[in-house]
C-alpha cells in the first residue's frame, strides 16, 4: 500500500511556529513531531512506501525523513517549484502511483485506520473516498424561516450537525487522468468537478479522534492532550525508539 503525504504548505495560520519549521515538523509532546507520528502509523497499518510532496522548507523534511528506513518505509519526494494547492502535486506523480493509494495532509492527528480507509475506497469503486468526521455547531440565537417577509418557522438556539473533510482520502489514479501536470488544483475543486461530471465521491464516516493542526489554538490543544492520547495514536510507542 502506498501513501502520499502533502507536506508543502507554508503553514501561514500557524505562524510564528512555522517561520523556521515546516508544519509537519513542529513538535508534539516531548518526543515527536507530527510527521514522525504519521509515518509510524502508516507502517503499523501496512503501508510500505510513501511519497512526500514538499515545498516550503522542504530540505528540512528531507533531512528528517531521509529514505524512510527509520520507519521501515520506502520514501521518495516530489518538490513543487510553484504552489500547486492540494491535488496539483499529484498530477506530476500519476505514472509513479499504484491504481489505488492514500492521500493525507501532513498536519493531522487521528487514530483512524489508514489501511481500512484505503481498502474501503478500493472496494467502493468511487473516484475518491473522503474521510469525514461529525461536527455540531450551536446557534446562540432564535433562527427564523422567512419566505417573502413572512415568518414560516422559528427554532430557538438550534444545533447544526454536519460532517467535515478530515484531510484524508482514498484516491484512484484514473481520477487524475483528465488533469494536466502543473495545474494548481485543490481537493475542493476536484470534488466539485467530479460532481459536475456525474462521478460521485463517497464518504468514509469516522467517529474516533481527529484534530487538524491548522491554528495556534489547535497546536496548543494537541500538545496539551498528547500525553493522554499518546497510546491511542501510537499504541506500540516505545521511548527506546526515540
Amino acid at each position: 500500500m502506498h501513501a502520499v503525504i502533502l507536506a508543502g504548505g507554508k503553514g501561514v495560520r500557524l505562524r510564528p511556529f512555522t517561520t523556521a519549521l515546516p508544519k509537519p515538523l513542529v513538535p508534539i509532546g516531548d518526543s515527536h513531531v507530527i510527521l514522525d507520528i504519521l509515518l509510524q502509523q502508516l507502517g503499523r497499518y501496512g503501508f510500505r512506501s510513501v511519497t512526500l510532496a514538499i515545498n516550503h522548507l522542504g530540505p528540512l523534511i528531507k533531512a528528517f525523513v531521509g529514505d524512510g528506513s527509520t520507519w521501515d518505509l520506502r520514501v521518495d519526494y516530489v518538490e513543487e517549484t510553484v504552489p500547486l494547492s492540494t491535488v496539483g502535486p499529484l498530477f506530476h506523480l500519476r505514472n509513479r502511483l499504484p491504481e489505488h493509494f492514500l492521500v493525507l495532509n501532513g498536519d493531522v492527528l487521528t487514530d483512524l485506520d489508514f489501511g481500512d480507509l484505503l481498502r474501503a475506497h478500493e472496494a467502493s469503486g468511487a473516484p475518491i473516498t473522503v474521510a469525514s468526521a461529525p461536527r455540531s455547531v450551536r446557534i446562540d440565537f432564535g433562527v427564523l424561516d422567512v419566505a417573502d417577509r413572512t415568518i414560516t418557522g422559528f427554532t430557538e438556539k438550534p444545533s447544526l450537525d454536519y460532517r467535515v473533510n478530515m484531510g484524508l482520502y482514498g484516491l484512484s489514479r484514473r481520477t487524475l487522468e483528465p488533469y494536466p501536470a502543473g495545474l494548481p488544483f485543490g481537493f475542493d475543486q476536484l470534488i466539485l468537478d467530479l460532481l459536475a461530471r456525474g462521478q460521485r465521491p463517497v464518504s468514509y464516516d469516522f467517529t474516533g479522534y481527529w484534530l487538524d493542526i491548522g491554528r495556534p489554538e489547535d497546536y496548543d490543544e494537541a500538545n496539551h492532550s498528547f500525553d493522554r492520547l499518546r497510546h491511542l495514536l501510537l499504541p506500540h510507542y516505545s521511548k527506546e525508539r526515540v
